[in-house]
């Protein structure tokens, strides 16, 4: 894959976030000419994750100027553009959802018509690329049995999940109508080094560190698909080098679990490094259920590993026993994340 991406310029939206950072210092290995962040840097954004980058060029820039995503495309001349920068907590998504508007919907309409002009002045060749990644969530939810595939209905059921599948309509309406040679993948549910402690699994990690109760949403039973951040940006990778344009990817590992055992899971990995402490399970609180919470996620990935001869290569109980000693080693990263924004308190509860 290193020869593909050398001499390349690459440009990627929400590069200072936890998979944008990721796939900033996986790009970096490989060796490509330039490498363009496009970031906010909102509250979930933090340039500690690519400090150590060398060859990252950073432009603190919502999509929602479309004045200056036009200005830095125009000036980064990408090879290929990879749309990482997306709102996506859908707690915060029930709370403000005009915010997932804006930069979910307004953001990627700006970066398509940048991406179209760059394309355009490219002469149109085949050699440009823009990857779209996306969540299952666009697809709804799913009963005990069956996965999403290629060809499932949108059906969309949170504010996030609606800003997110309208994104992923308006890149296949630029792909058909304009010919930009686009590709969409949708994964499930990430985690490893770097995610914001509003997430599931950090989250929980952190509380039962401090102590404090652990919150699981009604009887905690959803059911998600998880994958190692490495493993969905290896994916994403093989996918701009090998995909087809104009196709959806789902990238998946296989790997279901539910809240309650996750949960569960963490508190066993703690119970095993601090043995003093009592059992940690006893701190898992049952907590009101979020509104309209979906039942289960799975994917179909098995068009992605035969295209691209991908796979995922960590397993959940590797990555999650890895991803807790990585926040037990990082501890003076996630203390400072303390903010209005990050208080801890229960979002996405419908007001009575």
């Amino acid at each position: 894959m290193t020869g593909f991406w050398q001499g390349k310029s690459v440009l990627i939206t929400g590069g200072a976030g936890f998979i944008g950072s990721e796939i900033v210092r996986s790009l970096e290995m490989l060796q490509p000419a330039r490498i363009t962040v496009l970031d906010k840097m909102t509250y979930a954004a933090d340039l500690r994750r690519i400090k150590n980058s060398n060859a990252a060029i950073i432009e603190k820039i919502a999509l929602e100027n479309a004045e200056a995503v036009l200005a830095a495309v125009t000036s980064a001349k990408p090879d290929c553009i990879i749309h990482c920068a997306a709102e996506s907590h859908v707690d915060r998504s029930i709370d403000g959802p005009g915010n997932f508007v804006q930069s979910n919907i307004v953001g990627t309409f700006n970066l398509l018509q940048a991406a179209l002009s760059n394309w355009e002045v490219r002469g149109k060749d085949d050699d440009f690329r823009f990857l779209h990644i996306s969540t299952d969530e666009v697809y709804g939810s799913l009963g005990h049995e069956g996965v999403f595939s290629e060809e499932t209905p949108y059906n969309p059921r949170s504010p996030y999940s609606a800003t997110k599948a309208a994104s992923d309509h308006l890149v296949k309406a630029w792909a058909h109508t304009y010919g930009l040679p686009a590709i969409i993948t949708n994964c499930g549910n990430n985690y490893g080094p770097w995610q914001f402690p509003e997430k599931l699994i950090p989250l929980m990690i952190l509380a039962a560190l401090d102590q404090k109760p652990l919150p699981l949403y009604g009887n905690g039973e959803q059911v998600r698909e998880w994958i190692h951040v490495s493993d969905h940006v290896t994916a994403l990778l093989a996918v701009i080098e090998k995909g087809v344009v104009g196709e959806t990817y789902l990238i998946g590992s296989g790997e279901e679990r539910s809240n309650k055992t996750v949960v569960e899971e963490i508190c066993r990995l703690l119970d095993q490094r601090y043995p003093d402490r009592g059992l940690h399970d006893r701190l898992i609180t049952k907590v009101e259920d979020r509104p309209g919470h979906d039942l289960r996620y799975a994917l179909d990935a098995t068009k992605v590993r035969k295209q691209t001869g991908w796979s995922p290569r960590i397993s959940f109980s590797d990555g999650l026993s890895q991803t807790l000693d990585w926040y037990l080693e990082m501890e003076p990263w996630w203390r400072t994340l303390a903010s209005k924004e990050n208080t801890g308190e229960r979002l996405g509860v419908l007001k009575r």
